[in-house]
């Protein structure tokens, strides 16, 4: 045999295509940490991951909130338990790690859905301390810390992982007439998060990736997108003539949870009608 030879038996793993693909996107038995999803974006998102079979832990600032839908999705006979978690508190992030990994014994995903665009935007000739500082603690600094406490229950499994972060495509986009400087700068930050976290946690199979919408209908923008004259400057721009639903967003974060996305890691999904694809 030659070298050329031997490499290639090395490198070449034998694949049966008949029964290698079938399980690709197969998500059955995992569990899902889901902080911010009784919102509009993560609730879609709760729900895909429970009707493909994740137990789901839907967690937020309202025990109440989070509670409710985990029990309106049990009652659909599907498996979902709700939690309070403040995620300004750094401690209380890795207090609800611990709790979950110890209810059910691991912790394969983490779906951030925490964030906040209402109540920050502010001209930058306006902009407060306060409502910044409000911005980076919701959108970025949790980001971190939620990361943090889910990978290290995940290192210490050694069976790898998952995490996805929302994002938004003002991580990457400025908006005109609009005060958005919070906002986006916490948005650009989380995507170097994403990028940053995904060569940390590499070495231990963990995958960190985005996915970054573009204005979608829940009731956090409602107030933008039913502004009749921002409404018509907005879908004049988007390529495919709609904002986003939540359930468009529910594609791109299952494939990201998924076995499907194995080999990718750092990257960022716009979901965005095509905005980012021109100018």
């Amino acid at each position: 045999m030659t070298k050329k030879e031997v490499i290639r038996n090395e490198i070449e793993p034998v694949f049966d295509y008949s029964t290698n693909l079938k399980d690709l996107f197969e998500l059955q038995g995992k569990v899902a940490y889901v902080p911010g999803g009784y919102g509009g974006i993560g609730k879609a998102i709760v729900w895909g991951l429970a009707t493909r079979g994740v137990k789901v832990i839907v967690a937020g600032r309202s025990g109440e909130k989070a509670e409710d839908l985990a029990r309106q999705i049990s009652q659909q006979g599907f498996e979902a338990v709700g939690m309070a978690l403040d995620a300004a508190s750094v401690s209380e992030i890795h207090t609800c790690a611990n709790q979950i990994v110890d209810r059910f014994g691991r912790l394969d995903i983490l779906v951030n859905c925490v964030g906040t665009a209402t109540n920050i935007l502010e001209p930058m000739l306006q902009m407060s301390e306060e409502k910044f500082d409000h911005a980076y603690e919701t959108n970025l600094k949790s980001a971190m810390f939620l990361a943090q406490a889910i990978a290290r229950h995940q290192v210490a499994a050694r069976n790898g992982g998952k995490q996805v972060h929302i994002l938004s495509v003002r991580s990457k986009l400025a908006l005109r007439g609009k005060g958005y400087s919070a906002y986006c700068s916490t948005k650009g930050g989380l995507l170097m998060l994403v990028k940053q976290h995904a060569m940390e946690l590499a070495p231990y199979g963990i995958n960190v990736n985005g996915v970054a919408p573009t204005f979608v209908y829940t009731e956090m923008v409602r107030h933008v997108v039913e502004d009749p004259e921002f409404h018509k400057k907005m879908i004049e721009r988007i390529p495919l003539g709609r904002f986003a639903d939540p359930k468009d967003i529910v594609g791109p974060v299952l494939f990201f949870c998924s076995p499907a996305s194995d080999y990718i890691t750092g990257q960022t999904i716009y979901v965005d009608g095509g905005i980012t694809a021109s100018q």
